[in-house]
C-alpha cells in the first residue's frame, strides 16, 4: 500500500488552542494524501476544519474512487434515517445502481467519509490501510466523458483497413462495453449476438488475468475490450498480439499505461498526459485526437505505395534495357560484331536525366482512392510483393518487346537490313539505317519510361479512369496527371528534351550514336499506342482477378459490411462453440 504522500501539519502543533477565523479564512485544511493506485483503485484524504465561533478543531477522511473498491472499505452507509449498516442486500442494491449508470455510458465513482479521531505527528509513511477503514458510503456519482464526436468513424475507418482497435479501460465493465459500443469499437445490436459472444469480446482484467499464457493464445480471438485493467493486464495483452504476430500501436496518457507504451511497436502519448508516458512513447499526440493516428497510417501506406512505384519503375525499365540488349546481341554485322539496338549513352541518358526526375515525382503522388480500404501490408514482405514482382516482368518485357519490334521494323520492314561496320563506335555511310533504326528505338524507350510513369499513380486503376466517380469522362486522366504539377512537369521536360538530342549534328552521331529520324515517327506513335493498350489491359485483367478472387480484401459496403466483417470472426467462434455442443449432445 502506498503511504501518504503529503503532509501538512498546519501552524499549530496538535491540541494547540486555535482563534476562530473570520469569514474570509478557509475552513479547511488538507493534512494528508493518499494518491489514487491502480492496485486499489481509489484515493482518500485527511482533512481538518477549524470552526469559526467555539475554536473547536475536527479531522474527516474521504475518500474516492472504484465502487467495488470503496465499498471495500465502508462500514455504513447514509440514508435518509442516518447511518446504517452495510448488509449484503444493501450492497447488492449499491452494485445494482452502478450496473444502471454503468450501461449508460457513464463512468461511476462511489465517495465516503468517516471522521479522524486520532492525533498523528507526522504523515509521512504513514500507512493508508490504517486510514481506509470503517468508513461511510455517502453515495454514487455518475460522470458522463462523451467520446469525441469523430471517434465512431476513425474506429469505422480502422475496420476499413484492416486494423482491429481493441479497447483497454480502468472503467467498469458496464461503462467499458457502453463506450466501446458508441464508438464502434463491439456491434452497437449487442441483443443479437449470443451471450457467451459478449463474454469473449468484453473481459474484466481479472478474468483476463486468470488465463496463462498459453490459455490465452488458445483462445480463437482476443477480447476487444478489457475493463478494470491495471498496468501488466495491458502489458499482457500487447504480449499476446506480439505472439499472433501483429504489429501494435498502443495509445495511453497516464503514468500506468507507460510500461505498454513501452510495449507495443509503436507508442503513442497523449499531449495532454504525463511526462512519464511522453518519455515512454515514441509518438506524442499533440492534439489528442485518435483520428490524427488514421491521419497517419493513411500518410504512411502513401509513402509506402509510393516507394513501390518507384521501385517498380526503376526495375521495369531495366529489365526492359537489359532483354533489349541481351536479345539484341543477334544482330550481327558483315564483321561478325553484334550491333547494339540501343547505345551506352543512350541507355545512361534514360537512366539518370529522362527517368530521374519521373521517378521523384511519383514520391509526391497523392494516396489513391483505396488507400484505407485495404488490408495491412505483410511487413514481413517488404516492397517486392508478388504483385510488384509480377507487374515488373510484365511491363519490362512488353517494353522490350515493343522496343526490338520497333528496331526491327526499321531496320527489316522498311530498311535494308544492312547492319553496317563498327556501327556501335562511329557513323559512317554504312551505318545510315543502324542508326535510324537506334534512334526509334531510343524515342520509343523514352516515351515508354514516361508513360509508364503516369501509369505507376495508380497500380491498377486505368490511367484514363482514376477516380471511377467522376463525371469528367474525357478531361479526367488530364485532371489526374495535372495534380502532380512536379510528375506532370518531368514528363514533359522528357518530351521536349529528346529532339535536341535527336536533332542537334554532332552531338546526335557522335556522342549518342543516333541520327534525326523522320517517317519513323510513325512507327512510335504506333507503338505508344500499343504500349498504352497493352498496361491498361493489363490492369484490367488484375481487376477482374481482384475482384473474383480476393474479394475479401476490401470492405465492400462499410454502413452494413462493418458489423458482418469486423466482427465476423467472433461470430464464426460462436457458430463453432454451437457445432461443439451439438456434437456433445450427440455422443
Amino acid at each position: 500500500m502506498a503511504p501518504a504522500s503529503r503532509t501538512d501539519s498546519g501552524d499549530n502543533t496538535p491540541g494547540e488552542e486555535e482563534a476562530p477565523l473570520n469569514d474570509t479564512e478557509a475552513q479547511w485544511h488538507l493534512q494528508a494524501e493518499f494518491p489514487f493506485d491502480s492496485d486499489v483503485k481509489r484515493m482518500a484524504v485527511v482533512f481538518r476544519r477549524r470552526a469559526f465561533a467555539d475554536g473547536s478543531v475536527s479531522q474527516m477522511v474521504f475518500m474516492k474512487g472504484a465502487v467495488e473498491r470503496v465499498l471495500d472499505a465502508c462500514m455504513y452507509m447514509r440514508t435518509r434515517e442516518g447511518d446504517v449498516e452495510i448488509t449484503e442486500e444493501r450492497k447488492d442494491d449499491i452494485l445494482a445502481n452502478m450496473e444502471a449508470l454503468a450501461k449508460d455510458g457513464l463512468r461511476v465513482l462511489a465517495l465516503a467519509s468517516r471522521e479522524w479521531t486520532e492525533e498523528v505527528q507526522e504523515w509521512r509513511g504513514y500507512p493508508r490501510e490504517n486510514v481506509e477503514h470503517g468508513m461511510t458510503l455517502l453515495g454514487l456519482i455518475g460522470l458522463y466523458d462523451p467520446p469525441r464526436l469523430e471517434s465512431y468513424q476513425s474506429v469505422k475507418k480502422c475496420h476499413q483497413a484492416g486494423i482491429t482497435v481493441h479497447m483497454l479501460t480502468g472503467d467498469h465493465k458496464a461503462t467499458a462495453q457502453a463506450i466501446a459500443q458508441q464508438v464502434g469499437i463491439i456491434p452497437k445490436a449487442l441483443y443479437k449476438v449470443p451471450p457467451h459472444i459478449i463474454r469473449a469480446v468484453v473481459m474484466t482484467a481479472a478474468e483476463f488475468d486468470n488465463l496463462t499464457d498459453e490459455q490465452v493464445d488458445e483462445l480463437p480471438v482476443l477480447p476487444l475490450v478489457v475493463a478494470r485493467c491495471a498496468p501488466h493486464t495491458k502489458v499482457r495483452m500487447v504480449e499476446a498480439l506480439h505472439r499472433r504476430n501483429c504489429f501494435v500501436a498502443m495509445t495511453g496518457d497516464g503514468v500506468n499505461d507507460s510500461p505498454s507504451l513501452k510495449q507495443a511497436d509503436v507508442g503513442i502519448a497523449m499531449g495532454s498526459g504525463s511526462d512519464v508516458a511522453k518519455d515512454a512513447a515514441d509518438i506524442v499526440l499533440t492534439d489528442d485526437n485518435f483520428a490524427s493516428i488514421l491521419n497517419a497510417i493513411e500518410e504512411g501506406r502513401r509513402m509506402f505505395d509510393n516507394i513501390k512505384k518507384f521501385v517498380l519503375h526503376v526495375l521495369a525499365e531495366n529489365i526492359a534495357q537489359a532483354c533489349t540488349l541481351l536479345i539484341g546481341l543477334a544482330f550481327k554485322d558483315q564483321s561478325g560484331l553484334s550491333v547494339f539496338p540501343l547505345a551506352p549513352v543512350e541507355i545512361l541518358w534514360i537512366i539518370l536525366i529522362t527517368s530521374g526526375l519521373p521517378d521523384m515525382g511519383l514520391g509526391l503522388v497523392h494516396a489513391t482512392p483505396d488507400v484505407m480500404t485495404r488490408p495491412p501490408h505483410d511487413r514481413h514482405r517488404g516492397v517486392f510483393t508478388n504483385e510488384v514482382l509480377i507487374d515488373m516482368l510484365v511491363y519490362g518485357l512488353w517494353m522490350s518487346a515493343l522496343c526490338l519490334a520497333s528496331f526491327v521494323l526499321v531496320m527489316y520492314g522498311w530498311g535494308s537490313g544492312d547492319l553496317g561496320v563498327r556501327c556501335n563506335n562511329e557513323y559512317n555511310s554504312s551505318c545510315e539505317t543502324v542508326f535510324r533504326a537506334r534512334a526509334t528505338t531510343f524515342t520509343c524507350l523514352t516515351w515508354f519510361a514516361l508513360f509508364l510513369a503516369w501509369e505507376m499513380i495508380d497500380l491498377r486503376r486505368s490511367f484514363f479512369r482514376m477516380k471511377p466517380g467522376s463525371t469528367n469522362y474525357l478531361t479526367q486522366w488530364f485532371r489526374d496527371a495535372w495534380s502532380n504539377r512536379f510528375l506532370f512537369w518531368a514528363v514533359i521536360a522528357g518530351f521536349v528534351t529528346i529532339f535536341p538530342i535527336l536533332y542537334i549534328p554532332t552531338l546526335n552521331t557522335k556522342v549518342f550514336n543516333h541520327s534525326g529520324i523522320s517517317w519513323e515517327w510513325g512507327v512510335v506513335f504506333v507503338e505508344a499506342l500499343l504500349f498504352f493498350l497493352g498496361v491498361e489491359l493489363w490492369k484490367w485483367c488484375k481487376r477482374i482477378y481482384i475482384r473474383h478472387y480476393l474479394k475479401d480484401e476490401y470492405a465492400h459496403d462499410p454502413e452494413a459490411d462493418l458489423e458482418a466483417g469486423a466482427f465476423s470472426r467472433y461470430t464464426t467462434m460462436a457458430m463453432d462453440t454451437m457445432e461443439e455442443k451439438k456434437a456433445r449432445r450427440k455422443h
